[in-house]
């Protein structure tokens, strides 16, 4: 066989069978069908969304680990078919740590994200969003954060909704406790509260649904503490259901699967000053936004040691009272 003959040879056996699959490794994960469209309104390609997870992990992962997670998947883009998904899967890769969480009379298997290269490998398995608990094993009974969602009807302008998530801030400062503001691709916010976990979840949903009521009680023209939409005109529903074992909330820097690949982004209060909702964070401006700010705006969070007290409780009417 001449030289040449032998070079066409290696070429033929290393050249991909026609149909083959071009995979493109991130983060240690191969990616495969890079080029598929998953936000094709915003030119966004399967291959863009696991880089994207790469460049927030580091900023991601503190807010996911050890935590169960509710996942939602959407295997061919946010306009296609897409369902959520909790227990674990054979499929998956074997960064994605599994957690055991009581479901019923017994257990359940979960899947957690450690590290980035376990978010990527779940936006390599078709998901979109990471919605954690609000506990982290080995307590997954024992809260150690607490959300409150302001959901606004449609019609609720901006800066009603800004006026209204501050009132909620100063009631909760009332009572000593902290709280750090979150965008959530959507029309809403949420506040987060770090806590000690002291509390089991009835006694967090009863705090956060005191909290909750007592806004709506002073404010009624403005807010509401009932899930029900034919009562909601003009008002704030203050979703404290997230609050329960099994409920959970969207992650920090998480996609939505909705249109231009917006970002649920943590922010400072003082950020509130633009509107901030739906993809005015997204996917292509969120790393941007994290190379050039010089304090993460959540660097606060996970030392802040506060804890729910009988007297918090009392004073909003809630558990303990």
């Amino acid at each position: 066989m001449s030289l040449e003959a032998h070079r066409a040879k290696r070429r033929s056996e290393a050249a991909p069978e026609p149909g083959a699959q071009r995979r493109t490794a991130v983060s240690g994960i191969a990616i495969s069908h890079p080029d598929k469209p998953l936000y094709p309104e915003a030119g966004l390609s399967k291959l863009d969304l696991a880089r994207y997870y790469a460049a927030v992990g580091k900023w991601m992962v503190p807010h996911l680990r050890d935590r169960p997670l509710s996942l939602f998947r959407c295997p061919d883009g946010w306009g296609a078919q897409c369902f959520f998904q909790r227990h674990a899967d054979r499929s998956v890769h074997a960064s994605i740590a599994r957690v055991q969480v009581p479901e019923g009379r017994g257990t359940a298997t979960y899947l957690a994200a450690d590290s980035a290269t376990a978010v990527v490998a779940l936006l390599q398995w078709g998901v979109l969003e990471l919605h954690p608990w609000g506990a982290r094993r080995p307590r997954l009974d024992r809260p150690d954060r607490l959300i409150f969602d302001f959901d606004p009807d449609s019609d609720v302008p901006w800066q009603l909704l800004v006026e209204s998530v501050h009132l909620c801030r100063k009631l909760l400062e009332e009572l000593g406790l902290t709280g750090f503001l979150k965008t959530t691709g959507g029309k809403g916010l949420h506040i987060v509260v770090p806590i000690r976990p002291t509390l089991d979840w009835n006694a967090a949903r009863g705090f956060t649904r005191a909290v909750a009521e007592s806004l709506a009680r002073t404010f009624p023209e403005r807010f509401m503490a009932t899930a029900a939409k034919s009562k909601r005109s003009g008002k704030i529903f203050i979703d404290y259901l997230r609050n329960a074992q099994g409920a959970t909330a969207v992650a920090p820097y998480s996609l939505r699967a909705r249109a231009n690949a917006p970002v649920a982004t943590p922010i400072e209060w003082e950020e509130l000053s633009a509107e901030v909702r739906f993809d005015h964070f997204n996917a292509r401006n969120v790393p941007r936004r994290l190379a050039a700010i010089k304090r993460d705006p959540w660097a606060a969070l996970s030392g802040t040691r506060q804890t729910v007290t009988r007297a918090m409780q009392r004073h909003v009417g809630g558990a303990g009272s």
